[in-house]
C-alpha cells in the first residue's frame, strides 16, 4: 500500500497540466494533515510536477524529461528577472525557445518571430501585439504598462506578458545567463541515467538464508545484494563476508549489514564516486525516499561514467572550465619533479580589493592538482581537504606560478604541498588531500 506521501504525489500527477493548487486543499482532499502535505508540495516541486510562481501560487506544470532540461518556461522566466505576469498565465508552463529584441520596425522583424519565441520589448503597444497574434510572449522592459485588450489578447492565446522593472539589456543578459546554466546542468550524470532498474537487479528478502545467497552468488557470480522487507524497502545489504563460515539455514536477518549507504536518483555521479571511494563500496543500493529499492548502482558503472564524462564535450563554460582554459605549462625549477603551471589573474577573478578572489584561488589550485595527478598517473581525483594560507596579496592582472611536490601518493589518496610564487616571491601555500579515482 501507498504511503500517504506517495498517494499526494500520485494525485498530483492526475491533475491538469495549469491547475493550480495548495497545501490546504490537498490536505482537505486527500483528507490528510498540512504538514505531510507541504512536504509532498516540496517534494513534488523538486521533481517537476509542479511549479511555485510568486502573485500566481503553485500550479501543476508539465514534467519535462532530462532531454529538455535546457529549455526555460516562462513561468521560470518571470522568477529570473524579478517580473510581474500582466495576462496570459495559462501559458507559463510553456517552453522558450528563443527570444527577440524589439529594436527594428514591425515589417523587419516578422521573419524572427515564431512561436514560442519571446518578444523583448519596451512600451510599443503596436508590437506587444504583434507579437502575441504570431504566438510569441511579451515581456514588457523599464516597468511600463499596456493596455487592457492586450492583456485580454494574451489571455485568449494562452501566452503570457510580463512586466519587469530592468532595461532590456539586463534582462538579455539575465536570460542567455539562465539558458547557459541550464544547459551545464543538462551536462551533469545523475545516478539516474546510469543505475541498474530494479527489474534488472538481483536482490533478497529479509525472510531468506544464507543458503540463498550462497545459490544467487552462484547463479549471478556476484557477492553483495540488498535485501528488503515485503513492502520491497531496504533493509540491509549481503555480502560474502557477512556469511563467511554461518549455517545454510541461518537468517539473513541475523547477519546482514543493516543501515547500508545508498544512493537516490538525483545525486550526481561524481558525488557517488566520491563516497564509493571513501568507503570502500563496490555496490550502492538505488532507493526512493521512504527507502523503497529502484536497484542499484555499481563502482564498474560509475567509473565507466566519469571516464565518458570526461571525454564529452561542455556546452556551459563554468568557472572550473575557464580556470583550467587559462593554465598553461611553464618549466619547472631545477630540481621540481613535478610540472609547473602559469595563470593569470584577470579583473573577473578579484574582489572589491582588487586582489584575487580567495575562491577563484581554490579553483586554481585544485585544478592544478588534478591535472597535475593525471599527469602522472592517468588518473582523475577528487579533491578531499585543502587547507590554503595566503602570505601575500596577489594583484589584479598578476601572472603567478604553481608549483608542487608530492608528500605522500598511495592506491585510493594522494598529498601534494602546493605553492604559489610571484616573480619568484612565495605568496601563497596550501596542502591538498585527494582521493583518486580507479582506472576504467
Amino acid at each position: 500500500m501507498a504511503t500517504k506521501h506517495e498517494q499526494i504525489i500520485q494525485y498530483i500527477e492526475t491533475l491538469p497540466v495549469g491547475e493550480k493548487l495548495s497545501v490546504r486543499t490537498i490536505a482537505k482532499n486527500l483528507n490528510m494533515s498540512e504538514g505531510t502535505a507541504y512536504r509532498a508540495i516540496k517534494d513534488a516541486e523538486n521533481i517537476g510536477l509542479v511549479s511555485t510562481i510568486e502573485r500566481v501560487g503553485t500550479i501543476r506544470i508539465e514534467r519535462k524529461s532530462k532531454e529538455n532540461i535546457e529549455t526555460l518556461t516562462f513561468g521560470q522566466i518571470c522568477k529570473i528577472i524579478d517580473g510581474d505576469i500582466l495576462g496570459g498565465k495559462k501559458g507559463l508552463d510553456k517552453t522558450l525557445s528563443k527570444f527577440i529584441i524589439g529594436a527594428m520596425q514591425r515589417e523587419a522583424m516578422e521573419r524572427y518571430i515564431s512561436p514560442g519565441s519571446l518578444m523583448i520589448v519596451g512600451n510599443r503597444n503596436d508590437i506587444q501585439e504583434f507579437a502575441l497574434e504570431k504566438g510569441a510572449a511579451v515581456l514588457i522592459t523599464g516597468g511600463f504598462d499596456t493596455d487592457e485588450s492586450i492583456v485580454h489578447l494574451a489571455d485568449q492565446v494562452e501566452m503570457p506578458i510580463l512586466r519587469t522593472t530592468y532595461d532590456t539589456f539586463t534582462v538579455a543578459t539575465m536570460i542567455n545567463r539562465a539558458m547557459t546554466d541550464q544547459l551545464i546542468k543538462k551536462e551533469i550524470m545523475l545516478v539516474e541515467d546510469i543505475y541498474t532498474p530494479i527489474d534488472e537487479t538481483k536482490f533478497l528478502s529479509l525472510d531468506d538464508t544464507v543458503f540463498q545467497y550462497r545459490n544467487l552468488n552462484t547463479e549471478s557470480t556476484h557477492s553483495r545484494f540488498p535485501i528488503v522487507n515485503h513492502n520491497m524497502r531496504l533493509v540491509g545489504i549481503i555480502t560474502a563476508k557477512d556469511i563467511l563460515g554461518k549455517a545454510d539455514t541461518l537468517s539473513l536477518e541475523r547477519v546482514m549489514t543493516r543501515d547500508p549507504i545508498v544512493a537516490k536518483t538525483h545525486m550526481s555521479v561524481a558525488s557517488v564516486a566520491h563516497r564509493m571511494i571513501w568507503d570502500g563500496l563496490e555496490v550502492m543500493p538505488v532507493v526512493k525516499d521512504n527507502l523503497q529499492l529502484l536497484g542499484i548502482i555499481s563502482r564498474q558503472d560509475v567509473m565507466k561514467a566519469m571516464q565518458l564524462a570526461q571525454r564529452q564535450p561542455q556546452v556551459g563554460n563554468t568557472i572550473e572550465d575557464q580556470v583550467v582554459e587559462n593554465l598553461s605549462l611553464t618549466n619547472a625549477e631545477e630540481g621540481d619533479s613535478l610540472p609547473a603551471y602559469r595563470f593569470r589573474i584577470t579583473p573577473q577573478m578579484t574582489n572589491s580589493l582588487g586582489t584575487v578572489s580567495f575562491g577563484v584561488l581554490s579553483e586554481v589550485l585544485a585544478s592544478t592538482t588534478k591535472k597535475i595527478l593525471y599527469t602522472l598517473q592517468k588518473r582523475n581525483a577528487v579533491i578531499e581537504q585543502m587547507d590554503i594560507y595566503q602570505l601575500k596579496m596577489i594583484q589584479i592582472d598578476s601572472v603567478i606560478e604553481i608549483r608542487s611536490k608530492i608528500l605522500e601518493l598511495g592506491r585510493r589518496s594522494s598529498k601534494l604541498d602546493v605553492e604559489v610564487y610571484l616573480e619568484n616571491s612565495l605568496v601563497s601555500k596550501a596542502i591538498v588531500i585527494c582521493q583518486l579515482m580507479e582506472k576504467s
